[in-house]
């Protein structure tokens, strides 16, 4: 298990379970790295409208396996605990209050 932290300062928890879920995707192969940072660094971090202990944190990457992509980390909290649920690229953020 890694302990990411995001830019807040704060504690994340990525289990191997999650990061071998993530990089079943041929196209997240490449990103291991780029998960880390984007929760250092997000352009982005929205509630997710499906679950309000979520967090979507979005940064934009350039030449990908898929092309120009954003990566989303979606981080889910608890009063006590955080962990990465996924991670996936995508071509627009997706709807949500900012964080």
């Amino acid at each position: 298990m890694k302990i990411l932290i995001d830019y807040q300062g704060r504690s994340i928890r990525l289990t191997e379970e999650r990061l071998r879920h993530i990089l079943e995707r041929p196209e997240m192969v490449t990103l291991e790295a780029a998960l880390e940072k984007t929760l250092q660094e997000p352009e982005l971090v929205r509630r997710s409208r499906s679950d309000a202990d979520a967090a979507l944190y979005y940064r934009y990457y350039t030449g990908t396996a898929v092309g120009d992509k954003w990566l989303c980390v979606v981080v889910k909290f608890s009063s006590d605990d955080a962990f990465v649920l996924t991670a996936y690229l995508t071509d627009k953020p997706k709807q949500g209050d900012p964080l």
